[in-house]
């Protein structure tokens, strides 16, 4: 018997500010720049690109370009779009 699944989008379950933040932390910790815009690019889905292009003033195509898996966001965007989603970035010194 074969097995089916069913598609899975993690942007159904972040529109709560304390989701997102937990997710795009998760992100963070992998060190992958890719990933985490990719990671940011679901949260933003989640709020709604629209509208979220029009509260940074950015353009939906450059959101979506820049918070993609090969996209390059400046950190004008990122801090933008991380203040719009209602979450912010704090820094902590690094164990080794």
């Amino acid at each position: 018997m074969t097995e089916r699944f069913l598609p899975f989008d993690p942007a159904e379950q972040l529109a709560d500010p304390a989701a997102a933040a937990a997710f795009i932390n998760e992100a963070l910790a992998t060190d992958d720049a890719g990933y985490i815009a990719r990671a940011m690019g679901v949260v933003a889905r989640a709020r709604g690109m629209s509208g979220l292009a029009r509260e940074t003033g950015l353009s939906r195509e450059q959101l979506y370009r820049s918070l993609s898996e090969r996209g390059n966001p400046t950190l004008k965007t990122v801090l933008a779009v991380l203040k719009e989603l209602g979450v912010e970035i704090s820094l902590v010194e690094r164990r080794r």
